[in-house]
């Protein structure tokens, strides 16, 4: 007969020099890898802090300094025992509110469409069409980025010298010409870098379903690239209302006067109205920030737009 033996089960934990693992518990070098994370997030939590103070800072030092008079200003300007409204309402009684606004709409409304059209059909033609040089497609590329280091002032002479030529100086075509070629460069490259982690599939397909190459762009191309897009816009529109060399040397009708361009009516020949000049960039601050505050996840969303595959 035969006996069967059971063999007892082995416990490898009782083993001798065998390691005693529990799940329940973490392990032991995970504690001090743990408490470096910690540390590293605390201290760049408080340098995010640090910066965005370092941002808001000054704006919140013009606003105080727009409720002080202009006496306190150069001499005590930590004082918050003057506190007036007087700044506010000379701004809007000598600001032309209305027609700087509508001024400096029109010019960026024209100037911020033709020039997205064109950065557009440029960086379609720089990702999508077949050069028949590469040579030609790189040097292109290459004319875009020595666009942006271009300094704005180096183009301020041969600008007005052109406008004086063609006879629009003065005009709103003196300065929405300039806004045009000054964005290209950045809009043709932001819209080079999405297009270029855009897949070729969808077009293909359009293809063939017989879509011409306008409907390729408008019906498949710009849809998907409306984050792209909105980041552009946004940054045009808030350029247009900040710039002020161009507009200075090359509007000369008080009835063409900008947003940016009334600011500096608080500043004669020998004085400045520094109380007005900061309650009127006060005015002419919170409208963009108001924008910055609604649209920035379209502005995060078009600048990383393509950066990453996935």
């Amino acid at each position: 007969m035969t006996q069967l033996h059971h063999t007892p089960d082995v416990n490898l934990a009782h083993r001798p020099g065998a390691a005693v693992s529990d799940p329940a518990q973490p392990p032991a070098d995970r504690g001090p890898w743990r408490r470096r994370a910690k540390i590293a997030g605390i201290v760049t939590a408080v340098a995010a802090y640090l910066v965005t103070f370092l941002i808001i800072l000054p704006l919140l030092w013009i606003v105080l300094l727009s409720f002080q008079p202009s006496d306190k200003i150069l001499g005590d300007p930590f004082s918050f025992t003057s506190l007036t409204m007087e700044n506010y309402a000379n701004a809007l009684t000598n600001l032309p509110l209305l027609r700087m606004y509508g001024n400096t709409i029109l010019i960026a409304v024209l100037s911020v469409t033709i020039g997205t059209v064109i950065s557009f059909m440029a960086s379609f033609a720089l990702t999508r069409m077949v050069w028949r040089r590469k040579r030609s497609q790189s040097a292109m590329r290459f004319y875009l980025l020595a666009g942006l280091a271009v300094p704005v002032y180096v183009l301020l002479f041969p600008v007005y010298r052109l406008d004086l030529a063609l006879g629009i100086f003065g005009t709103y075509a003196a300065v929405i010409l300039p806004y045009i070629a000054v964005s290209i460069p950045f809009n043709t490259l932001l819209m080079t870098g999405f297009l270029r982690e855009f897949p070729g599939e969808l077009e293909e397909a359009a293809i063939i379903d017989g879509a011409g190459l306008f409907r390729i762009c408008m019906s498949v191309v710009l849809p998907v690239m409306r984050p792209v897009l909105a980041a552009v816009l946004i940054f045009n529109v808030v350029y247009v209302f900040n710039e002020f060399p161009f507009v200075s040397i090359l509007i000369n009708n008080p009835d063409l006067v900008t947003v940016s361009l009334a600011v500096s009516r608080f500043q004669g020949q020998y004085t400045v109205d520094y109380g007005g000049m900061m309650a009127a960039a006060t005015l002419v601050l919170l409208p963009q920030l108001i924008i910055y505050a609604f649209l920035q996840r379209h502005i995060i969303a078009g600048l990383t737009a393509g950066a990453v595959k996935g």
